[in-house]
């Protein structure tokens, strides 16, 4: 064996070491985007959009990820999609949604209370091709504000008239309180015309009678 295969041969694990590493790279571009600031009102509904970018190549299953902390960047962790934990306070209120590349998505809270005013910090966890897992978390994050519950707008009840087709047919079916009087004198006045015309009729019999 010569001199030349033997210093091949030892300087081999280092060399396969080297290759190892230029693979995965651990410098590299990456980040989370949420928006600032959101307003929502009480009792309504929220959502936090967020996207992820990052220069590793990501393995064939990602095996995506999502968590929220909150109110600080080290916060609790209210929701964990792969752990299927929600904490018990929102519990049934917090959904998450991804697109169809699973490099974006927004997570619901629905039924928003006044102590859901806080600060949220999505946290991206993804399978890498060469790197194995990594995981993100958003710096600034995202402040909602819980406004005030919108007030409804109701009608009061009115004594109103119902509408006019109603009014009308109850109208037309009974007769105006002005017109019971001259129908009772014309009604009267015709008994007595008649009582009158009979009297005359009886006493010009009599009288011939008599005659």
């Amino acid at each position: 064996m010569g001199p030349f295969l033997v210093l091949s041969l030892l300087l081999l694990p280092s060399r396969l070491q080297a290759g190892r590493s230029a693979e995965c790279v651990t410098n590299t571009n990456y980040g989370i985007k949420q928006p600032d600031r959101l307003s929502a009102p009480q009792g309504g509904s929220v959502r936090i959009p967020f996207s992820f970018y990052q220069d590793l190549e990501l393995a064939k299953d990602p095996r995506v990820s999502v968590a929220l902390r909150q109110t600080h960047f080290h916060g609790e962790i209210i929701y964990n999609s792969t752990r299927r934990f929600i904490r018990n306070d929102y519990k049934n209120r917090i959904s998450l949604e991804l697109s169809l590349g699973q490099r974006s998505g927004s997570l619901q809270i629905s039924n928003l209370q006044e102590k859901d005013g806080n600060m949220y910090f999505c946290r991206i966890q993804v399978e890498t091709l060469r790197c194995g897992k990594k995981v993100w978390q958003a710096i600034n994050g995202t402040k909602l504000t819980i406004t005030p519950a919108l007030e409804m707008t109701t009608t009061a009840p009115t004594t109103a008239a119902p509408t006019s087709g109603v009014l009308e047919g109850n109208w037309s079916s009974a007769p105006s309180p002005m017109g019971v009087g001259p129908m009772v004198i014309v009604t009267l006045a015709d008994i007595v015309l008649k009582i009158a015309i009979l009297g005359l009729i009886l006493y010009l019999r009599w009288k011939r009678s008599k005659g």
